[in-house]
């Protein structure tokens, strides 16, 4: 009489797709077009190339300007 012996299998692990450059690029110039935005808004704004007239940006901003060691005062 003949057993039957189970073999164990192997099981490859999912290779994620591959992303074309393409279909990355646009979003990564998007953000960091955005991040370039956010940076000066946060370190230069109110200064000699202000853009918003007033002190609501650098009300707004104040605390992260002191977190990320710009100096405002």
């Amino acid at each position: 009489m003949a057993q039957h012996v189970a073999r164990p299998t192997v099981n490859t692990p999912a290779l994620p797709a591959k992303l074309p450059l393409s279909a990355i690029a646009p979003w990564a110039a998007f953000f960091g077009i955005l991040m370039l935005v956010l940076l000066y808004f946060v370190g230069a704004e109110q200064g000699a190339t202000s853009v918003v007239n007033g002190a609501d940006v650098h009300e707004w901003v104040h605390d992260a300007r002191h977190l990320l060691g710009f100096p405002c005062h």
